[in-house]
C-alpha cells in the first residue's frame, strides 16, 4: 500500500527523509553497535546527541541566551500544572484566555492551585474567534497571562502577540511551534507538545526566561520543577532519549527546507490554496471567522452530518485519511503541518471539488 496522506491533528505525519534516515539508524547508530533507544541517556555518544539536539533547537528556533530550553515528560498536558506551580511565586492568581479546550484544560488544571481569571471566554460563540487586544481585561496583579497560541479543534490562531505590559506572557504552541519565526523574548515561558510539527510523541520542549524561575511553589513535584530540570539539564531522570534523537532529524529537516521562514511559506501556501476553496465552495463552508484562521489546522463542515460523514469515508479510500472533526466540534479538520506536502493539498482539494460535483 502507498503512503497516505495523514491530516491527523496528532499525533502526526514525519517528513518521509526523516523516517527514512531513522529506519537506516534503527538497529545501530553509527558504530555505537546499538540502537538510540538502547543507549544510556548517561552514556558520552548519547549525551553527543543530546547536546546537539538542544543546540540545533535553539538555533533553528532563534532562542535568546536569556531563555532556557527544558525537555519533559507528559506533554503539553502535564504543563497545564506545571505552569502555575513554577510561576506563581507570592502571587495568588493568573490570567487566562480561553479560546479553546485546551486553553480552558489549562485553566481548570491551574484553579486547584490559584483563583485563576478569565479574561476571555470564546464558549459561547463555539469558540469561533479569538478576542482583539480591546478585549482582553489584563490584571497587573497577575502572575502570568496564559493563552494558547493555536487551537487544534476549532481551527483558530492568535495572529498578533497580545501586549501585557509587566505581566509574562505564557502560550501553548503545540500545533504551531517550528512552523514560524517567534520572538521569545516577548514570551515569559513557551511549551510545546512535540507530537505535531516536531517529532513523534512523549515529551513537550519548556522554553523559559531565567528571570522567572525560582518562583515555584513549594509543594511542586521534583518531576514538575523547572529549576530542577535546568540544574540537570533536563536529565533529572531517564528522558524520551528517543524522540529527542528524532526531533534532531526533524531539525535537520527544517534547516534544509529554509529553516522557520521555509516552513512559514510552505504553511501560507497550504493555507490559502485550502482556504481560498472553501471561501468560494457552495458545499464546504469554513468554520474559524477570518481574522482567526489557523493556518495548521482547517476546520470545515458541510452542514449535514450524514455528507460530511460521507466525506471522511470517501476521503480515506482516496489515501486522505484522518479528516474528521473532532468529536467535541464535529464536521472536518484537515491539519496541515510542516511535513504535509503541497501535494498533499493539492489532491484534498481536487478530490473536495469532485465530491461537490457529485453531491450538490
Amino acid at each position: 500500500m502507498e503512503r497516505v496522506y495523514n491530516f491527523s491533528a496528532g499525533p502526526s505525519m514525519l517528513p518521509l527523509s526523516v523516517l527514512k534516515k531513522a529506519a537506516s539508524e534503527l538497529t545501530q547508530y553509527g558504530d555505537s553497535g546499538m540502537s538510540v533507544m538502547e543507549m544510556s541517556h548517561r552514556s558520552k555518544i548519547y549525551g553527543e546527541i543530546f547536546a546537539k539536539v538542544k543546540a540545533s533547537l535553539r538555533r533553528v528556533l532563534n532562542v535568546p541566551e536569556t531563555h532556557e530550553i527544558i525537555f519533559m515528560q507528559g506533554g503539553a498536558t502535564a504543563q497545564f500544572a506545571a505552569v502555575p506551580l513554577n510561576l506563581l511565586g507570592d502571587r495568588d492568581s493568573a490570567d487566562y484566555a480561553l479560546t479553546g479546550v485546551f486553553s480552558t484544560n489549562a485553566y481548570n488544571e491551574a484553579k486547584k492551585y490559584c483563583s485563576p481569571r478569565v479574561v476571555f471566554s470564546g464558549e459561547a460563540e463555539g469558540f469561533r474567534r479569538i478576542p482583539n487586544q480591546e478585549e482582553l481585561q489584563l490584571s497587573d496583579r497577575a502572575a502570568y497571562f496564559h493563552i494558547c497560541s493555536n487551537n487544534t479543534i476549532y481551527g483558530t490562531a492568535w495572529n498578533y502577540v497580545p501586549e501585557t505590559g509587566s505581566v509574562p506572557l505564557v502560550a501553548d504552541m503545540s500545533s504551531e511551534i517550528l512552523s514560524r519565526p517567534v520572538d521569545f523574548s516577548r514570551y515569559g515561558l513557551v511549551y510545546a507538545g512535540v507530537q505535531k510539527n516536531m517529532a513523534p510523541a512523549g515529551m513537550a520542549v519548556v522554553i523559559v526566561d531565567k528571570a522567572l524561575i525560582g518562583k515555584e511553589l513549594p509543594i511542586t513535584p521534583t518531576i514538575m520543577s523547572y529549576a530542577k530540570f535546568i540544574k540537570a539539564d533536563s536529565m533529572l531522570n531517564t528522558p524520551p532519549t528517543y524522540t529527542i534523537y528524532m526531533l534532531g532529524l526533524v531539525l535537520d529537516w527544517v534547516s534544509d527546507h529554509g529553516g522557520l521562514h521555509g516552513m512559514n511559506a510552505l504553511r501560507r501556501e497550504r493555507s490559502d490554496m485550502l482556504y481560498d476553496y472553501l471561501d468560494s465552495s457552495s458545499l464546504f463552508k469554513p468554520v474559524a471567522e477570518v481574522s482567526s484562521r489557523s493556518m495548521m489546522n482547517v476546520t470545515f463542515r458541510t452542514g449535514s452530518e450524514e455528507l460530511d460523514a460521507k466525506f471522511v469515508k470517501e476521503a480515506a479510500a482516496e489515501g486522505l485519511v484522518n479528516l474528521k472533526g473532532h468529536r467535541l466540534a464535529g464536521g472536518m479538520r484537515a491539519s496541515i503541518y510542516n511535513a504535509m506536502p503541497v501535494e498533499g493539498v493539492y489532491k484534498l482539494v481536487d478530490f473536495m471539488k469532485k465530491f461537490e460535483r457529485e453531491n450538490r
